[in-house]
């Protein structure tokens, strides 16, 4: 079998499509993912990422790592704090009533649980399809400039729901030690049983994170605002692609026809108070 059959990423590909040095040793280009103090921080490297020998036992270790951060989801306000940001659209349109069995809905659910949704140029999502969703390991790789960051978070919590007026489905993730954020994220499709509409929101609360240098928590502040905001409308337009068409390029149009760029985007940043 080839191996990108065996582990999930979020562009549909396979864990560790590059070749790089082992756990055991320092990168080259990068450093493992732990400070000269015994901090576990995220590993990095430059250029290049990691092969699927590697990234297994990378998700081996993040499985046994802590959460990088400390309360609630209803505690985790602007006011206390926290920075807090949303994205949401309407990713496809489907006839009124409950979702149908092979329609939009369900090809944006599939979409979302194997996180094809993330532009694989800023963000791939490698771990396990064969692990259950809650409780599944995600090895983040976070590409900047050059620069690969790896991450280590975990799905805590399942939303799958349904009445008569609505269809949710969707999950929480929690990052752990050596993410370069501390938080905790959500990505919810629903459908409105009235309209059809299939709506994709993506919500978020975070600090910043484990850093293996000075350098890298300085660009951060710098380019973190930019590349949220891309990778959100990336997000929603790849969803949207996947759930009208199944595809992430939609048919050409018939000649004489528009071409339509996407759905309309609402994103909305709350920056986390200052704490005296």
């Amino acid at each position: 079998m080839d191996p990108k059959e065996e582990m999930g990423c979020g562009e549909g590909g396979g864990v560790g499509e590059h070749a790089g040095a082992g756990l055991d040793g320092v990168p080259s280009g990068g450093v493992r993912g732990r400070a000269a103090d015994g901090r576990v921080v995220a590993e990095w490297r430059f250029g290049r990422g990691w092969s699927e020998f590697e990234l297994k036992r990378r998700l081996v270790e993040c499985a046994r790592r802590r959460p990088n951060f400390s309360g609630t989801w209803e505690t985790m306000k602007p006011e206390q704090g926290w920075n807090r940001y949303y994205s949401e659209s309407v990713v496809a349109q489907e006839d009124p009533g409950p979702p149908a069995p092979d329609g939009a809905f369900a090809r944006a659910r599939a979409g979302v649980e194997s996180f094809r949704f993330s532009d694989p140029s800023i963000v791939t999502v490698h771990f396990d399809p064969a692990e259950p969703l809650v409780g599944r390991t995600l090895l983040l790789e976070i590409k900047v400039l050059g620069l690969r960051y790896l991450c280590c978070a975990e799905v805590m919590e399942l939303r799958s729901e349904s009445d008569e007026h609505r269809t949710v489905f969707g999950f929480r993730y929690d990052t752990r030690e050596g993410h370069i954020e501390r938080g905790t994220e959500w990505f919810l499709l629903t459908k409105e049983h009235e309209t059809g509409r299939i709506r994709f929101r993506i919500e978020a609360a975070w600090l910043p994170g484990d850093f293996p240098n000075w350098w890298s928590r300085a660009g951060f502040h710098v380019l973190a605002a930019h590349y949220q905001r891309k990778w959100h409308y990336r997000a929603q337009a790849r969803l949207s692609q996947l759930a009208r068409y199944g595809a992430l390029r939609p048919p050409r149009p018939r000649p004489g026809r528009l071409a339509h760029e996407g759905p309309e985007i609402i994103f909305e940043v709350f920056p986390g108070q200052r704490m005296r």
